[in-house]
């Protein structure tokens, strides 16, 4: 039998895949978004998972809160009135055995570097709603329900970090939310992380990312109204568009609440307040190129 392939089977490994709009799919990604970076304690990222799931289930069931299946007060009455037989009863437990089983509204994303997490949110979870809410909620009240937790940065979307999935996905990002603003003209900020990165210089992803806003929006570096939040870690890349990112804290919950409390850094009850991000104990990722990154 010849090994010699056909024409079509040799090229359809080369053949692209294009999303519903058209525009190409460059290379595949291990870390799926839209989600939540978030830095934490050095050695305790495990932990830190297991915290994130129990807080942004918590703040999720505020914001989208689940309809329960089951019987509906009018059932319960009705079968108060009227015993049901054996058989309906097994059929309803058969029936509830073999209900499709909820999925996971948070799933961790494996980043294999210490400090780093990643969780990846399901609809109908907007991860940037989710990390705003929680955010000012910790503002007023000074609760950060975290032992390990420092900075949470949500994105609405990831992709492979080369220019043309970067400029895809600024497009993706930035159209539902100028589209909510319409007759409005912001002046914004492109604030940019690179970790474990050296492929693309920070100047030439600006650039790129700044040509992806609509005309009208001015650059502020001072005191912008909203921010583009890029983050850039290994061959993945995830944006957002936040507003009151200076104020606060850049979503750094340790900080709101060192201010909230006054500097009073004691835990008690509910408030939990963990080490000083400059001690020995905490250690930002270094970039390729050397530079340490922003926290």
């Amino acid at each position: 039998m010849s090994n010699t392939k056909r024409p079509h089977q040799a090229t359809d490994r080369r053949k692209k895949k294009y999303r519903s709009d058209g525009t190409p799919i460059w290379g595949k990604r291990y870390i799926d978004g839209p989600g939540v970076w978030v830095s934490c304690v050095k050695g305790k990222e495990k932990q830190t998972v297991g915290e994130c799931y129990e807080l942004f289930e918590s703040v999720a069931s505020e914001l989208w809160p689940t309809t329960s299946s089951g019987l509906g007060i009018s059932d319960l009455e009705s079968y108060a009135d009227e015993e049901l037989s054996i058989e309906a009863q097994i059929a309803n437990e058969v029936s509830a055995m073999k209900s499709p089983k909820k999925e996971p509204r948070f799933v961790n994303c494996q980043t294999n570097t210490p400090c780093v997490v990643f969780i990846s949110c399901k609809p109908p979870v907007d991860p940037v709603k989710l990390i705003t809410k929680f955010v000012k909620d910790v503002e007023d009240t000074g609760i950060v329900r975290s032992r390990y937790i420092y900075r949470l940065v949500p994105v609405s979307g990831s992709c492979v970090a080369n220019l043309p999935e970067i400029q895809a996905l600024c497009r993706t990002v930035f159209t539902p939310f100028f589209a909510q603003h319409p007759d409005k003209k912001f002046t914004y900020k492109i604030e940019l992380r690179v970790r474990n990165h050296s492929v693309i210089s920070r100047p030439v992803l600006i650039q790129n990312i700044a040509q992806c806003v609509p005309e009208g929006h001015t650059v502020s570096l001072e005191n912008p109204e909203i921010f583009v939040l890029v983050e850039v870690f290994k061959s993945v890349c995830g944006i957002s568009v936040v507003e009151d990112y200076y104020r606060l804290q850049k979503f750094n919950i340790m900080e709101i609440a060192n201010r909230r409390n006054g500097g009073d850094l004691t835990s008690h009850r509910g408030v939990f307040l963990p080490e000083d991000p400059k001690s020995k104990e905490y250690q930002q990722p270094r970039s390729d190129s050397g530079v340490e990154n922003i926290s």
